[in-house]
């Protein structure tokens, strides 16, 4: 097996994410587990892609660590998912908050932040969260796959983050929704309840719409603003 990257030199980088093109995302995942565990965590919005990840993961390590970004402002429905996951795989998702509450963002920035400065508000319930608890890894697994957004379109498989300063790892980029929701069928994942009342991205309450059939998938996120994304992908 090719030996973890400590401090990555970017051609090594792009070789061994190269080399995994071709294979399937638990490969890519039981290569990274075993070269960083316990130095690496899966972050989980409990999102399609996040659930089947900790399946995955799960087959491969049960201890692989798992963290969430609780803005506070969640649906009731990605609360009920988490604890359907804890059930099933006898995890324990590390809550990461914002130093923020609710009431103090709304008193130090105004009400409904979320409404006239949505990425201050990104920064302060997820990015600032991020970053705080990646600083205690070396590596960090996400669910991003290329055909979510244009943002996203050149995300490698294993590459270095170079907002966060560590290697990331995104398994599943290189698949479909559809191969997604295959392998959550046929594993019988539990999955968040709104993917099926028509929304394919979930995020907070204030910022997370329906999206009709035909839709881009990312517009039910910050609906009727030139957002597309929280901070946390996209700048790799």
């Amino acid at each position: 097996m090719t030996p973890a990257l400590a401090t990555p030199d970017p051609a090594a980088l792009r070789a061994l994410n190269d080399s995994f093109e071709s294979q399937q995302p638990q490969d890519v995942l039981a290569y990274v587990i075993s070269a960083y565990f316990p130095d690496l965590v899966l972050a989980s919005s409990f999102g399609a892609e996040d659930v089947a990840l900790i399946d995955m993961a799960h087959r491969i390590n049960s201890k692989t660590p798992i963290f969430y970004l609780d803005t506070d402002f969640l649906f009731t429905e990605t609360y009920e998912t988490r604890d359907r996951l804890i059930a099933k795989y006898d995890i324990a998702p590390i809550q990461v908050t914002s130093l923020l509450t609710p009431e103090r963002q709304a008193e130090t920035f105004g009400d409904k932040l979320w409404e006239r400065r949505p990425d201050e508000c990104c920064n302060q319930r997820k990015v600032e969260p991020l970053t705080r608890i990646l600083k205690n890894y070396k590596a960090w697994i996400t669910g991003i796959r290329r055909d979510q957004a244009p943002t996203r379109a050149n995300a490698g498989l294993i590459e270095w983050d170079q907002t966060f300063q560590l290697v990331k790892c995104n398994p599943l980029a290189r698949w479909t929704s559809e191969a997604v929701w295959a392998y959550i069928t046929q594993h019988n994942v539990p999955y968040n309840s709104l993917h099926d009342q028509h929304y394919p991205s979930i995020g907070c309450t204030y910022c997370t719409k329906p999206v009709m059939p035909g839709e881009d998938p990312r517009s039910g996120r910050w609906a009727g603003q030139a957002k597309t994304e929280c901070g946390l992908h996209g700048k790799s």
